[in-house]
Order: structure tokens, then sequence, then C-alpha cells
């Protein structure tokens, strides 16, 4: 089936950020009273890398006894890491030319994210994004992050397709493969530029591990 929608993750697959996230999550733990050093600091900072794709309120939520406190982690957290932004984070070499080519044969192109919508665009304007591409989307009320399937359905409404494998999926985490697998994309790429190496990225059911998403336009493109 030809692709007719590319959807990508950011932070790992498209975008470098040189580990603002878990410096970010260490200033949130903080804040929600997780002790700073020993094996309550040391396993919620594991968990975090073992779910790097998620949405950070529910890694919050998966991290805490309450609510409030997960609000508080991450409302911190995002604030860290937009005061991070600036010179903070860089494009995946290839990454703006890869998404050009796809926009220029006429597939929609897609950013998804764990993190915040106000965090997504302040990344989105560091960068000189804004415009990009077709379709920019986030977690929030009504749309869960990964690794559900919302993200990449929103996607592909979106987009009006008539099957939901016209839909390929890029990221660097095991949840956006998972997260491509649930909604029924059949092509679910993993890139080594981010959180999760080739095993895990096939473990989690890549169809395809390429070393970036420059990579993409051979796998999607017809030739």
């Amino acid at each position: 089936m030809q692709i007719t929608v590319a959807v990508f993750d950011m932070a790992g697959t498209t975008v470098t950020d040189d580990g603002l996230v878990l410096a970010s999550f260490d200033i949130a733990a903080t804040a929600a009273g997780i002790p700073e050093q020993g094996p309550e600091r040391d396993a919620a900072r594991q968990y975090v890398l073992d779910t790097m794709g998620q949405s950070k309120i529910e890694v919050f939520r998966a991290l805490v006894d309450s609510e409030e406190r997960a609000v508080t982690a991450n409302a911190a957290f995002e604030r860290a890491y937009e005061d991070a932004i600036p010179g903070g984070v860089t494009a995946v070499p290839g990454a703006a030319e890869t998404i050009t080519r796809l926009s220029d044969v006429g597939i929609t192109t897609v950013f998804t994210t764990g993190f915040s919508p106000s965090t997504q665009h302040a990344v989105l304007d560091e960068l000189g994004w804004t415009d990009l591409v077709d379709i920019v989307l986030a977690p929030g009320a009504g749309t869960r992050g990964r690794p559900f399937p919302d993200l990449v359905l929103r996607a592909a409404l979106a987009a009006q397709v008539t099957d939901v494998a016209e839909v390929a999926v890029v990221g660097d985490t095991a949840n956006d493969i998972l997260t491509g697998h649930r909604a029924g994309a059949e092509i679910v790429v993993g890139v080594l530029t981010g959180a999760h190496d080739e095993r895990a990225l096939r473990d989690a059911g890549a169809s395809h591990v390429v070393a970036s998403v420059a990579e993409l336009p051979e796998i999607i493109l017809p030739r």
C-alpha cells in the first residue's frame, strides 16, 4: 500500500536535545519529593529511560502516589525543559530535508510528542519549524499519549486516509513502535538517534530499523 501519511516523533527522532529530558526529570523529581539520591531516585530515573516516548504526565503518575504530586512534577518538568530549549535543541541532520522531500510528493507530514503542546511548540519555534509539517499533535484532553494509538489515529483522521496501512510511523523508542502497531500502521520505523537501541526497537516490532530519519525516503517512497 502506498504511504500517504508520515508520523514523526520529535525528541530523539527529528530533534536532538542532548539529555535535556533526564536533566529536566531530575528537577521535576525533586519538586515532587522524590529523594535526590538513593534507590528510589535511581529506580525513577531508570523508569524514565524505559518509558521514553510516553506522555510525561503519565510517567509521573506512575512514579508518585497522588495526582497532585504528578501534576506538580509534570509542571516542573515542562518549565525546566522549556527553559533549556534556547540553544539546547538542534535538528537531527537530514530531518528537515526528509520531511520536505515527502511533502513535495504529496505525503502528509505530522509531528507527535510526549511533551505538552506548549513545549512542543517551543521546540518548533526554536528550530524555525513552525511550518515544516502539515499537522502537529500532542497529548491532551481526549487524546492519550503513547503507547496508546490516539496520536497516530488522530493523524490518520485529520489526513482522511482510507486505510491506516497508508500511515508510516517513525520514532526512536519502543513506545513509538508500539503506538504505531496499535494504530494499525504497517510501516513502523525505528531510528538509532535517540533513546533505545536496535534490539529494543526490534523487540517492540519495528518493521525497519535505520541509522537516522534521513533514510526514511528510501523505505516509503516508490522506486
